[in-house]
């Protein structure tokens, strides 16, 4: 009988690809998706966040205009759904205010927040990373010379961050409970720019947690763009069919410039986070302030 070979060694648990990508690893996966962001945001001495959200889908105003022009160019080709695109192309330019917008109020929030006297960096610009009004609130930010944060999502098909998020705040995530995370429990402020699905997602999931008061803080929402989420939702619907009460549209507040936004941003900011600031038990004087839920406020998580 001959003799097995000897074995090589097995591959530690924590550097098996085969196990950290199977079902059995999953509860390591998604606690990386906590510890790992934590780490950085402890390095990186950010304490907490605004949120911006809206479409990805919006160009700035150059480059909308010149897609236009492009298609309207006398003699060029038209393709067979030029109508569909030249009506596509005709919104993309009047939505590009939008981006501009954004990007403008990124900027001056960023700027006030740097004159903070505060050794951690608070109220960083964060988006989703992408594209579009996400681009641009990171664009404004950058170019007020602040750090600004991008989480994105691992989507099945390509999906890049925007070149100005701050490369060592540039996250990527699998699991989209996880990004949740991360964008409600930071933020003090959440923008809201128009947008579509996902947008929308993202603000009644963090009105529903303001409204049933299950985090220990103050979230302003700012819904940005009175036209088109008229156009969009009647939330006064809400109310008067009982669905919500009178008082939740309280909740948040519409706002139509860059101006308008960054002084509710800054009254609020002032008001609820930095006169009244409550002690916060950490594990390290360096975490970020991530919210107390109010039935475990005792231990901080």
């Amino acid at each position: 009988m001959e003799e097995p070979e000897i074995l090589r060694s097995a591959p530690l648990a924590y550097e098996n690809p085969d196990f950290l990508n199977s079902a059995d690893g999953r509860i390591l996966r998604i606690l990386a998706e906590y510890s790992e962001p934590l780490s950085r945001f402890r390095r990186e001495k950010i304490q907490d966040t605004v949120v911006f959200f809206g479409s990805a889908r919006f160009a700035n105003q150059s480059d909308a205009e010149s897609a236009l022009e492009v298609l309207q160019k006398p003699g060029s080709a038209r393709p067979a759904n030029f109508d569909v695109q030249l009506k596509q192309a005709r919104a993309a330019v009047e939505m590009a205010r939008y981006y501009e917008e954004a990007r403008q109020l990124g900027f001056m929030l960023t700027q006030w927040t740097m004159e903070l006297p505060y050794k951690r960096h608070r109220f960083v610009v964060t988006s989703g990373g992408g594209p579009g009004i996400m681009e641009a609130a990171n664009r404004g930010a950058r170019e007020a010379g602040g750090k600004t944060i991008g989480l994105n999502i691992r989507l099945p098909y390509e999906q890049f961050p925007n070149r100005y998020i701050t490369p060592e705040l540039n996250f990527e995530f699998h699991y989209f409970f996880m990004r949740k995370y991360w964008f409600a429990y930071l933020a003090k402020a959440l923008v809201v720019f128009p947008g579509g699905f996902g947008t929308m997602d993202e603000l009644f999931e963090i009105l529903t947690l303001a409204q049933t008061q299950k985090l220990a803080k103050k979230i302003l929402v700012l819904v940005y763009g009175k036209d088109y989420w008229h156009k969009v939702l009647n939330l006064q619907a809400l109310a008067d069919s009982g669905t919500i009460a009178e008082e939740d549209l309280n909740l948040f507040s519409f706002v139509d410039s860059p101006e308008e936004g960054f002084e509710v941003l800054k009254d609020g900011l002032t008001k609820y986070h930095l006169q009244q600031q409550q002690p916060v038990r950490k594990e390290k004087e360096d975490d970020p302030d991530i919210a107390a839920t109010r039935d475990r406020q005792h231990i901080g998580t």
